[in-house]
């Protein structure tokens, strides 16, 4: 059986490494945002992956796979909500 080169052996550690870190960037995105002091959900805003949590097949910041969904929010300042055209205090 053949020894494994140096640059085999770096390369491999390289990928490993980077996988490690693209799986921890996945495991942060996945997890629901912190609610900011002061503001409020608002919900059918939200762009598709700009969301701050919930919703119909998903339940984190970032995962929304459609515009202005109903059962997605964002936090907003309090009382922002009520005056955006679209948007609901409650999912729908």
């Amino acid at each position: 059986m053949q020894k494994p080169s140096l640059k085999t052996v770096a390369g491999s550690s390289l990928l490993g490494a980077l996988a490690v870190a693209a799986i921890a960037v996945a495991s942060a995105q996945a997890a629901p945002a912190v609610q900011p002091a002061g503001s409020e959900k608002c919900f059918g805003i939200a762009k598709a992956a700009k969301n701050d949590c919930a919703g119909a097949g998903h339940s984190c910041a970032g995962q929304s796979t459609k515009n202005m969904d109903k059962a997605t929010f964002v936090y907003l300042p309090a009382g922002a909500c009520d005056k955006i055209a679209g948007s609901s205090m409650k999912a729908s």
